[in-house]
């Protein structure tokens, strides 16, 4: 059996043993976000290092384990602590976690995070919809074998992020009065800030907001079949676009600042999303 195949298996094997519940949204969230978790109707919790074969999450403030419950009538489960690249694990354990809800049931995947604004047209606080994104510059989670139980060899991209995910997003935002920005999100490997002529290519790429995940969770999420959404929220402007230096703590104070409205966002978005899917 291949063996990225079979880690995933035998974390579904552990997960199944000691978890009854069967989500339909997979919500991963970003810095600032994580005590959202606790405001919702908590049905079980799986600490990461319970689940045989899991890799941890090594970053400051992200918790590490999966917290199973209801926004409203919607099961979900939600990633508190996601697994980053610039950690040192492989690209498969990074998108590990997002197979494995996968596997539990979930049918969406609401991807949030924290990034960087290319746009200069954006501003420290802002969200942005994540209409598309570049992968380029980490591996992809698909090279070696295929996983033909997973998805097929040659994954179609051409609509990632869920029109119809989009138009709820987007009509949410603005019955709740948030404003709401759009654009497309570049991954790159971190975990250093990116240099101002890197920023320049990524805006000439094509890039609106620049970020260390979710792009390559994304591609795994595809590669499954699953419907994926996302949200950015914008902590700072990136270098070369302001005298002032970046710091963890900027983009941590900011995703701070703005959570409450981001929580509001993400909660109304995924009880519209559960209506959709009835």
């Amino acid at each position: 059996m291949n063996p990225v195949y079979e880690k995933l298996n035998q974390c579904y094997k552990s997960f199944s043993e000691k978890i009854n519940f069967q989500p339909r949204v997979a919500l991963v969230l970003g810095s600032g976000l994580g005590d959202y978790a606790n405001s919702i109707q908590t049905e079980a919790v799986l600490d990461y290092k319970e689940i045989e074969g899991f890799p941890v999450s090594t970053v400051k403030g992200h918790e590490g384990r999966f917290i199973f419950g209801y926004i409203d009538s919607v099961p979900v489960v939600i990633m508190q602590g996601r697994i980053h690249f610039y950690e040192g694990y492989s690209i498969s354990d990074v998108v590990l976690p997002v197979r494995l809800m996968k596997l539990m049931g979930a049918e969406v995947l609401f991807l949030t995070n924290a990034a960087g604004g290319v746009n200069y047209f954006f501003k420290s606080g802002d969200f942005m919809m994540i209409t598309d994104h570049i992968s380029s510059f980490v591996p992809s989670p698909l090279i070696g074998e295929n996983m033909e139980e997973l998805g097929t060899r040659f994954p179609d991209m051409s609509h990632v992020y869920d029109l119809g995910l989009q138009d709820i997003i987007r009509s949410t935002a603005q019955k709740l009065n948030i404003p709401l920005q759009e654009g497309v999100y570049i991954q790159l490997t971190g975990p250093n800030f990116e240099t101002p002529y890197e920023v320049k290519m990524c805006r000439v790429l094509g890039a609106d907001a620049a970020g260390m995940s979710t792009a390559c969770e994304a591609l795994a999420a595809n590669h499954m079949g699953m419907k994926i959404c996302g949200i950015s929220c914008i902590s700072n402007l990136c270098a070369g676009m302001t005298d002032q230096p970046l710091t963890h703590e900027e983009v941590q104070e900011t995703a701070d600042r703005v959570a409450p409205i981001f929580k509001e966002l993400i909660t109304e978005t995924i009880i519209n999303i559960g209506k959709s899917l009835e």
